[in-house]
């Protein structure tokens, strides 16, 4: 795969990790990873050939020009750190392929063992009955029973048996087939907001992930973000219960006598 992946820079980095992500559910992994990305001074590393996990399916023409064929963005960065902690390489896929994907999960981590990249962070969703209301907790599983005693200093949601979709949870089966550390922190997400981004829960994901990477990052723009959005979906829910309520209840002293022999 030397051919697949391309490496722009050659930087000396100190005890790195990676951190891995990919959209989802929620878009808890990929809301994280850009945020980071752009709060911090992450320079660029490589990129991944696209033309070989995805498939280009039309052309956009402009100015009735036809334009080269557009792919999902498949890149690493790096960051170093400043206050001597780890530094970090960054991954961000624009999409998951339908096919390849373990292929794919192998060349990102094959870029981690370059960089000797000690251990490997995802993020994700995890669905809960959560009402959307409440501040979601942040459950966390990793790939060796060693690692369990992180998941109780950092006050890690553990329920035993769960399933990751997709990449964000796949790169952590290939990170444990490889005997490389990795942990995967899950936001929960409720399970009727399944199809809208929740930085209310990438926030939650956020403030773990720098605690254990003893990093320091502004929030204050996602926490506006993660509020504006659940004011947001209150609204949605409030109007989604109106017309509820009006298309299918009726009021009470709208029943007339023939409705109550029924129910006789």
């Amino acid at each position: 795969m030397k051919n697949i992946i391309k490496i722009y820079a050659r930087p000396k980095l100190k005890n790195p990790v990676m951190l891995a992500s990919w959209p989802g559910i929620g878009d808890v992994s990929l809301i994280v990873a850009t945020y980071l990305k752009r709060k911090l001074d992450f320079k660029e590393l490589g990129e991944i050939e696209p033309s070989y996990f995805f498939d280009a399916i039309g052309v956009v023409a402009k100015d009735n020009v036809i334009e080269a064929p557009q792919f999902p963005e498949s890149r690493f960065y790096y960051w170093k750190n400043p206050g001597g902690g780890n530094d970090v390489i960054l991954f961000i896929g624009e999409d998951q392929p339908i096919t390849k994907g373990y292929e794919l999960a192998n060349c990102v981590l094959d870029v981690g063992v370059r960089f000797q990249a000690k251990r490997i962070y995802t993020c994700a969703a995890a669905l809960s009955r959560i009402h959307h209301t409440e501040q979601p907790r942040v459950w966390g599983v990793v790939t060796s029973p060693h690692m369990a005693e992180e998941l109780e200093k950092y006050e890690l949601v553990q329920r035993g048996n769960l399933q990751i979709a997709g990449l964000n949870g796949l790169l952590l089966g290939v990170t444990k087939e490889r005997n490389i550390e990795g942990i995967c922190l899950l936001g929960e997400v409720p399970m009727h907001a399944t199809r809208i981004q929740n930085p209310v829960a990438a926030l939650a994901v956020l403030q773990v992930l720098t605690k254990m990477l003893n990093i320091e990052v502004d929030i204050g723009e996602l926490t506006q973000i993660a509020n504006e959005a659940a004011d947001r979906l209150k609204q949605v829910a409030a109007e989604a219960m109106g017309e509820y309520i009006d298309n299918f209840t009726r009021p009470i002293w709208e029943y007339d006598e023939e409705d109550e022999a029924e129910e006789d």
